[in-house]
């Protein structure tokens, strides 16, 4: 079972233009530095956090407990002049985890609502006895030879987010999510996906777009020993690889 919880600002949209349309440049420091802080306090118990729209982010939380929800809610509570709300789903998938998360926060009200304030909505937290994750590292074959270093910039940009598009609508179709983690790399929590299924996107995905990937994928109790375990598989195919390779390792328990 994964665990996946939803952070989401309470009334972002209202308290940017109140009194007065607040300044886009501290608008940008303070959506990057929350999730700098959120990724930091999560990691604490193995979390993993996401951001998605900078205002909603979505963290797989396996061993996260209500206490540290809490806790990680009042410390943003003391230093930011927002609040954060979130909700907590758990499921075989990823998406349907997240689906369940989003539902029971939905509960107490709009993401604009003005009543609705730092409130912990948890659907289902996952046993230690049932705790698996499994995640994958995707990467571009070669992007630094065959893009960055030869076309403009935002050239590149575009072609990373148009691969991100074909590896989302693919993934979520077998229940798995995608995000973007900077440079030309995705993460995928793709609980229930088997290997042979992921190579066969990624092989699609080369046909379609003639972009070749890459993956790793690892499997462990919670975000941080999966990540890490893909990481290291991903390296052993990483370095003059021409062909698309997915490599398991297994969390040894």
């Amino acid at each position: 079972m994964i665990q996946m919880t939803l952070i989401q600002i309470d009334n972002y949209g209202p308290w940017t233009v109140t009194p007065t349309p607040r300044a886009e440049a501290d608008l940008q420091i303070l959506q990057a530095e929350l999730y700098a802080d959120l990724q930091r306090q999560f990691a604490v118990k193995g979390g993993l956090v996401f951001f998605t729209r900078f205002d909603n982010m979505l963290a797989v939380t396996n061993g996260v407990d209500m206490d540290h929800h809490l806790r990680i809610q009042k410390s943003i509570n003391n230093r930011y002049p927002i609040t954060v709300s979130m909700g907590v789903g758990t499921a075989e998938t990823p998406y349907e985890a997240q689906r369940s998360a989003t539902s029971a926060l939905q509960k107490y009200g709009g993401a604009q609502s003005e009543e609705r304030s730092e409130i912990l909505a948890i659907e289902g937290l996952v046993k230690p006895d049932d705790s698996f994750v499994q995640i994958a590292h995707i990467d571009i074959n070669g992007i630094t030879d065959s893009l960055t270093d030869i076309i403009p910039a935002y050239d590149t940009s575009f072609i990373v987010n148009r691969v991100q598009h074909f590896l989302m609508k693919k993934l979520i179709e077998k229940g798995s999510l995608l995000f973007f983690i900077g440079g030309d790399n995705f993460m995928s929590p793709c609980n229930g996906m088997n290997p042979e299924g992921l190579l066969t996107i990624i092989e699609e995905i080369e046909e379609e777009t003639n972009i070749a990937l890459k993956a790793g994928v690892g499997k462990g109790p919670n975000a941080e020993k999966a990540a890490n375990l893909a990481d290291l598989a991903l390296e052993e195919i990483r370095g003059g690889c021409t062909y698309n390779l997915v490599h398991v390792m297994k969390e040894q328990v």
